[in-house]
């Protein structure tokens, strides 16, 4: 049974929040604290935190770096009770997998988090597609769930490594943010900023020079595509 830890100093909303994922089949901890969250992932090992970013002591923003830095993998969703699109932008660039907005509705919540855990989890389906992916010096292991570059492992968030995977898993296809949402969210409409913040986030792990990409590029009005890379060792046409 997957485990989540809710981190809100709100007792009401948290009360309310773990009832409903108590309900979808979640085993449940809550803690009202930023330090309290940490010492609870690091002991307890959750399955996905649920991070307040308004936090007395130390702030969301800086639980979920701390998180993601002693453990990588773990998925964060974030509330939030701030509109600002700045907001939203930090959390992910913090590391958070998704965000859902204050007020919000438990369900929509508990959908979100179910979401995220399917995206972090392997795939009990039969998978078509390799499960080792090969771009130049890049090696995408899929069900392994991890990702080299130059044979050192990158440290790559949930939510960063599927968009990587499908990107590879693509090559040379342009696609809008919409597609992007739909492919590896799993979301039909949303803020497309999670998108750019994604694709720029993932631009710094896997490109040697992040303001001129050549793997992960722009086409303009219409998103981004990956362009593969020759074998590592192999010089590529029409590159230095």
């Amino acid at each position: 049974m997957p485990r989540v830890l809710v981190v809100d100093d709100d007792v009401t909303v948290a009360q309310v929040l773990l009832a409903y994922l108590e309900r979808a089949g979640f085993e449940t901890e809550h803690v009202v604290d930023g330090p309290s969250a940490l010492e609870v992932a690091a002991g307890s090992r959750p399955d996905l935190v649920v991070l307040d970013l308004t936090l007395p002591g130390l702030d969301g923003l800086d639980v979920c770096r701390r998180l993601r830095l002693a453990q990588p993998g773990l998925p964060v969703v974030m509330l939030t009770a701030r509109a600002e699109e700045q907001d939203r932008v930090d959390g992910l660039v913090a590391g958070a997998d998704d965000y859902v907005t204050k007020p919000f509705s438990p369900r929509e919540l508990v959908l979100r988090v179910q979401s995220v855990l399917r995206r972090a989890g392997p795939d009990p389906s039969p998978d078509p597609a390799p499960s080792l992916l090969v771009d130049g010096d890049l090696v995408v292991d899929v069900v392994a769930h991890r990702c080299l570059r130059g044979g050192e492992e990158l440290a790559l968030t949930g939510r960063e490594f599927d968009l990587l995977a499908h990107l590879v898993q693509h090559p040379g296809r342009a696609q809008s943010r919409d597609d992007l949402m739909r492919a590896v969210w799993g979301w039909e409409y949303g803020d497309q900023s999670t998108v750019t913040v994604h694709v720029r986030r993932l631009r710094e792990k896997v490109e040697p020079d992040p303001s001129r990409p050549t793997r992960l590029v722009t086409v303009w009005g219409v998103g981004y595509r990956w362009d593969p890379q020759p074998p590592a060792g192999e010089p590529g046409e029409g590159r230095p």
